[in-house]
């Protein structure tokens, strides 16, 4: 099967918010590994949100697709000053653990020194989710010490199951 990674366009945000919420929230996010939806229900984004980011200069988001679907995306923003910043990383839950998810990073970073002149980047994490922060260690990522919290009160985020929800920053220098 033959992987593309591509800018996405317009014509791709409905399949693209579908996969995005397939992979973290509900039901069918609970066949892949990368999951929040022990911690958060509602949504994870939505069209307006995905259509904002691709109307800013300052944000990239790639999709990965086959010849008939789209399999997996990734979001980079530039935060200025060589910083770009890591998001939305989502693979469909069928096709997890094959190894997408580190080309959509390799990817994310090729096209954050590219397109930005990115020397860093940092991502944030749940901090209860130990597996995936220790998935982005082994591709070079490392916890910087920092942490922030998460906007509770925003359903744009999801609606959170628990109470003691916060993010740690992850930074990877790419130069």
């Amino acid at each position: 099967m033959t992987i593309a990674i591509r800018p996405a366009t317009s014509g791709d945000l409905p399949l693209l918010c579908a996969l995005i919420e397939s992979a973290y929230r509900g039901t069918a996010a609970r066949s892949g590994w990368t999951h929040e939806a022990d911690l958060l229900g509602g949504q994870r984004t939505d069209l307006d949100a995905l259509a904002e980011s691709l109307a800013d200069p300052s944000h990239c988001l790639l999709v990965a697709s086959t010849s008939d679907h789209l399999i997996g995306c990734v979001e980079i923003t530039d935060k200025g000053s060589g910083l770009c910043y890591l998001g939305l990383l989502s693979v469909s839950p069928e096709g997890q653990a094959q190894g997408l998810g580190k080309q959509l990073i390799a990817a994310a970073e090729a096209e954050a020194q590219t397109r930005f002149a990115a020397s860093i980047m940092e991502m944030t994490v749940i901090r209860q989710r130990a597996e995936l922060i220790a998935f982005y260690q082994r591709r070079g990522y490392q916890l910087t010490g920092e942490e922030r919290p998460f906007p509770y009160g925003d359903e744009r985020f999801g609606q959170p199951r628990r109470d003691d929800l916060g993010f740690v920053v992850l930074a990877r220098d790419l130069a």
